[in-house]
């Protein structure tokens, strides 16, 4: 099962075409402006970049064992986030 955002690239014909030949894969789109998706992205970058990057793994029940060590961590410790735009148009560096 995926669940994937309402994103021109998820709804294009050659994506259409390729999950028509794979129906194993169920998918599932959210709500257009479903913020907590954004939410979600938001915990998997913190995952990446604090656990998986940089994490050493014995074993696929070692990574999975860190993943459920660093969530229960995580949520004794997470806090709002606090967005902070201010509608300045934002400038590639």
């Amino acid at each position: 099962m995926w669940f994937l955002d309402n994103g021109s690239s998820h709804v294009s014909k050659a994506t259409r075409a390729w999950l028509a030949a794979h129906p194993r894969f169920t998918v599932h789109h959210t709500p257009k402006h479903a913020s907590w998706l954004n939410q979600v992205e938001i915990f998997f970058s913190i995952l990446a970049r604090r656990l998986l990057r940089r994490g050493e793994f014995t074993s696929r029940q070692d990574l999975i064992h860190q993943i459920r060590e660093f969530t229960l961590a995580y949520d004794n410790e997470a806090r709002p986030f606090r967005w902070t735009y201010d509608g300045t148009p934002l400038k590639a560096t």
